[in-house]
């Protein structure tokens, strides 16, 4: 860890904490995941055997930033299910992955885009 390349810093008095901006996109795929009216995940062709390889599969159309005063924005990436409006299902994503990176890391998030690149049919309950 010694470019802090990939990690997000958190110093105090006691020391500091570094989260892996992977471990960020965890948490916001796993959020969004559990909205109702997601279907799931999308990544494009060619980052789909990049996470394949790299096992990074959970954290597929996510992709993080960080600004200079430690804030994220958050870009995801998803599939709508059909019957669903598209604009509540991406204001419920942006609040449940605000909510979940937020009190799971104690990071403050700035952004949350949602980017809805299809709409597939329902999941079957």
């Amino acid at each position: 860890m010694g470019d802090n390349k990939g990690y997000i810093r958190k110093s105090d008095d006691r020391g500091s904490v570094n989260i892996s901006e992977d471990v960020i996109a965890v948490i916001a795929a796993a959020a969004a995941s559990e909205v109702e009216g997601v279907h799931g995940m999308f990544a494009p062709y060619g980052r789909e055997i990049t996470h394949k390889i790299a096992r990074k599969g959970a954290a597929k159309g996510v992709r993080i930033l960080v600004g200079e005063d430690s804030s994220v924005s958050i870009d995801i990436q998803l599939f709508a299910e059909m019957g669903f409006s598209i604009n509540e299902v991406g204001q419920k994503v942006q609040t449940a992955v605000k909510s979940a990176v937020e009190q799971a890391a104690g990071l403050t998030v700035g952004a949350v885009n949602v980017h809805i690149c299809g709409i597939a049919l329902r999941k079957d309950k």
